[in-house]
């Protein structure tokens, strides 16, 4: 598979962090990645939307973006709201910094997107908002060698 993409946009309520899993599931199974990998994707994609629908709109419903291109074997996906933004992207990427101590959050996040991806980018958005881009190479099939 050389070169695809998809977008889907879907409101900021917390039951669809998992259609999100499962929609950037099913479109990197075109790579055949491994139960590992695709976990990985998974367990990222479920933390930057969550940050979302915790963060971005913290007194109504908003928008968000998922986008997943592949290029040969790496997958993009981008996360992406039009939310209040992150004031401070440096200290909220600080392990265990929270702007919601008492909501039981652990300041993670990043920490764990980072943890199972092979790069994390976070930027503001020019009007408003944030985009959390995650990469992941996937190594793909390996050609078992026989005999010998």
């Amino acid at each position: 598979m050389n070169n695809n993409f998809m977008e889907v946009k879907f409101k900021s309520e917390s039951v669809n962090e998992g259609f999100a899993r499962v929609c950037v599931a099913a479109f990197c199974v075109q790579l055949n990645p491994t139960v590992d990998e695709l976990s990985d994707i998974k367990t990222a994609v479920s933390e930057a939307v969550t940050n979302c629908v915790v963060h971005a709109y913290p007194k109504h419903n908003g928008v968000i973006t998922l986008t997943c291109e592949i290029e040969h074997n790496t997958v993009k996906i981008s996360v992406s709201d039009e939310g209040v933004g992150i004031k401070d992207i440096n200290k909220a990427r600080e392990p265990f910094f929270t702007t919601k101590p008492g909501d039981e959050r652990s300041g993670m996040g990043f920490a764990v997107m980072e943890s199972f991806m092979d790069k994390v980018e976070v930027v503001k958005n020019k009007l408003k908002g944030t985009t959390v881009t995650l990469y992941k190479q996937i190594a793909g099939e390996v050609e078992q060698v026989v005999g010998g």
